[in-house]
């Protein structure tokens, strides 16, 4: 639908990031399955996730996949929010290859890009406190944008950052070294999020619904036909070369679960950090 106009209007807005956490969001909408269930559903693409908390506090948007960092932060400054589905949203800490930093107590005095008051920062300061650094001794340096941030790494800007996937992915291609992987932490703050200041019309809460029918539904076909069937929308949406999604495809799970709400572990840690 054109944007503005009175189709536009009645759909389910849904931001959307270029990360493998939004497959099932792509998939349900390229694939026809929103249709299916007489859903209109508009993605709102964005390359960083701070726009797309502007974005959902502003109304654009009703819908968002996030991190519980962000989410929570987000609520705190008055844009409550429904937590429907936990995702698989990882991230991987990578050292550009003219750095040669093969461990982490080896960041002293280096600079990591990632987002301020996120997960990614959550993650850096976990990090360094295991690794028994100095805290002002590792330079965080905030690079919102993930497409931008992959660029760097491609040209040398920066000694490491913390990416997702496919990002990661491609980075790895470029011979950067892989010194922490979240999904081997049992770290889960994924998370799709619905705007409960929308979830109050009648309307959007049939649509969340149906929303959330056709995600399940998306979910179930990926884990059937496996990621390599969905090769060209990871290639599209993701902003990647075939080569890379072909290579997520063979090193990434292909199993997407069912919505389901994220564990309050989760949710306590993410709190918890913004806090302190």
């Amino acid at each position: 639908a054109a944007p503005g106009s009175a189709a536009d209007t009645l759909s389910l807005r849904v931001a959307v990031m270029p990360t493998l956490d939004c497959l099932p969001i792509y998939v349900a909408h390229d694939s026809g399955i929103f249709a299916r269930e007489s859903l209109s559903v508009s993605l709102v693409p964005f390359t960083a996730h701070m726009d797309c908390d502007t974005a959902m506090a502003g109304g654009t948007v009703h819908a968002m996949p996030t991190d519980l960092v962000r989410a929570e932060r987000l609520a705190s400054l008055g844009t409550p929010l429904r937590y429907v589905a936990a995702t698989d949203l990882q991230w991987q800490l990578l050292t550009a290859k003219t750095a040669r930093i093969k461990k982490l107590q080896q960041m002293d005095d280096k600079m990591v890009a990632l987002t301020r008051l996120s997960a990614t920062a959550l993650m850096a300061d976990h990090l360094v406190d295991s690794a028994k650094l100095q805290p002002e001794h590792v330079f965080r340096i905030q690079v919102n944008d993930v497409l931008v941030r992959l660029n760097m790494m491609a040209t040398g800007i920066m000694d490491a950052m913390l990416l997702p996937e496919p990002q990661a992915t491609a980075a790895r291609g470029m011979g950067c070294n892989l010194l922490y992987d979240s999904g081997a932490d049992s770290l889960a703050m994924g998370v799709v999020a619905f705007s409960e200041a929308a979830l109050g019309d009648s309307l959007r809460q049939r649509q969340m619904r149906a929303f959330l029918r056709a995600y399940d539904e998306a979910c179930d076909s990926i884990s059937t036909l496996g990621l390599r069937h969905y090769r060209d929308i990871i290639a599209a949406r993701c902003h990647v070369e075939e080569a890379v999604a072909d290579s997520v495809a063979l090193q990434h799970p292909p199993h997407y679960r069912h919505a389901r709400p994220p564990r309050q572990t989760d949710i306590d840690r993410a709190r918890a950090w913004l806090n302190k």
